[in-house]
Formats: structure tokens, sequence, C-alpha cells
């Protein structure tokens, strides 16, 4: 599949994984990178939704930093560069080149201009975000990280959202998850299902905390919602 080239609201170009299904027009989907860049994980990602009959779209949310960014999970050195990508990384900017890449899709010929957002980790807050931010139709969140510091974007969701949560998260601590399922409980567009016993990741195959049968449950959910909400 190709990669399309997208403008960012303030200037320069950037690039993002574009898997099309067999048949178009179709419903569109941004997939958000975790914290390794559009790797074989996000790309796969994308193939998968393709199969399932939608246009998924990963963007390059690291090139203001560095542009390509491919790490993976399984080295030390990786996940220190990693860590340094998340912590240059520009949440407001990074989101204003998702809602570019949204408002790309919708413009392609390929799509019926419905559009959602999916995302993992880093992605998953900035999934968060979008449902808040943009006029996605629906928004997916895979154990997003900082959302207990976002909690007053919660009132600005007005599309559904779909939160799925792993209770042994070691990157959100117990107290933060709290403060997360308590600011969402009031607003009817949001649904948080937890995934008892699970970590960070669970759905990341291959990864250190994969479990296949949260995985599945999970993806089934996501693939439904957006059924739903994106027909």
């Amino acid at each position: 599949m190709p990669e399309i080239s997208i403008t960012a609201p303030d200037g320069g170009t950037f690039s993002a994984y574009l898997a099309l299904p067999e048949a178009t027009p179709a419903p569109a989907i941004l997939v958000i990178q975790e914290i390794f860049g559009v790797n074989q994980v996000m790309r796969d990602i994308c193939d998968w939704l393709a199969g399932e009959g939608y246009a998924a779209c990963c963007p390059d949310i690291f090139w203001r930093i560095e542009p390509g960014i491919q790490l993976t999970d399984k080295s030390e050195a990786e996940w220190q560069r990693a860590f340094e990508l998340f912590q240059a990384f520009d949440v407001d900017k990074g989101v204003g080149d998702l809602k570019a890449t949204l408002d790309a899709l919708r413009g392609n010929p390929a799509t019926t201009g419905k559009a959602g957002a999916i995302g993992y980790c880093l992605g998953g807050k900035l999934a968060f975000l979008m449902a808040a931010r943009s006029d996605s139709d629906a928004s997916v969140s895979y154990y997003g990280v900082g959302l207990d510091e976002l909690t007053g974007e919660v009132e600005n969701i007005k599309k559904p959202l779909l939160m799925h949560v792993a209770s042994e998260d070691a990157f959100v601590p117990k107290d933060a998850q709290l403060k997360v399922a308590e600011a969402v409980a009031n607003n009817p567009l949001i649904e948080r299902i937890v995934y008892e016993g699970q970590d960070h990741a669970f759905a990341r195959e291959g990864g250190e905390h994969y479990d296949a049968a949260s995985a599945t449950a999970a993806n089934a959910r996501s693939l439904a919602f957006f059924k739903a909400n994106l027909a």
C-alpha cells in the first residue's frame, strides 16, 4: 500500500501509510502510532482494518523531531530512543497534524467522508484528544497514557469514544485510572472497558504483555464500535 503526503497546518509535509480495502469508497480510520513510530506493528493494524473494509491511514507524527522513525520494542536502545521521542513530542502540534490527516482522508475519493480514529499508548492519548478536539465521528483509545491530566477535555467530547484500559498498566497508576474513570462516568458518549489483570500494550501482538484473549476481545469491540458509528 502506498505512502501519501499530508500538509501540516503550520507548513511542511509529512508522510502517512495508507491501506485501502478492496471496495471503495469506504469509511476511513485514522490510526495513531505508539512511541515507536510508523513501524510494522502500525502498518499491520492499517492492513487489518483495510481487510475489514476501512481506508486506514497512519501518519508520521514524529516528523518534526525525526522523520521516518521505525523502532521496535525489542531492545533497550530502541526503548530509550522511543522515550526520548515521547518527551520531545509536542502534543498540541501533533493533534493539529492528526486533524489535517483526518481532513485529507475525508477528501480522498477512496473514502465516504465518514472518518474515525484509533490509537495506542501515546496514540491512545491522542485518540482521546481527537474525540475532544476534532470532528472525528468515532474514536477508540487503547491504554492511553496521561489522561488523568486531560480530564478537563471530557466535556468537549461530543461523538462516541471507546476506551480500552489495562487494569495493571505500569504506565498508568491506579489513582490516575480512578481519576479518569470518575471524569468520564457522566458522559454517555464514552464507554470505558477495563481488562482485568492486563498490563500496558496487551493488544500489541508479539509484545511482552500481549494477551491474545484480551486483544481479540478489544479488537472485536473496536470493529463493532466502528461498524455502528461509521456507517
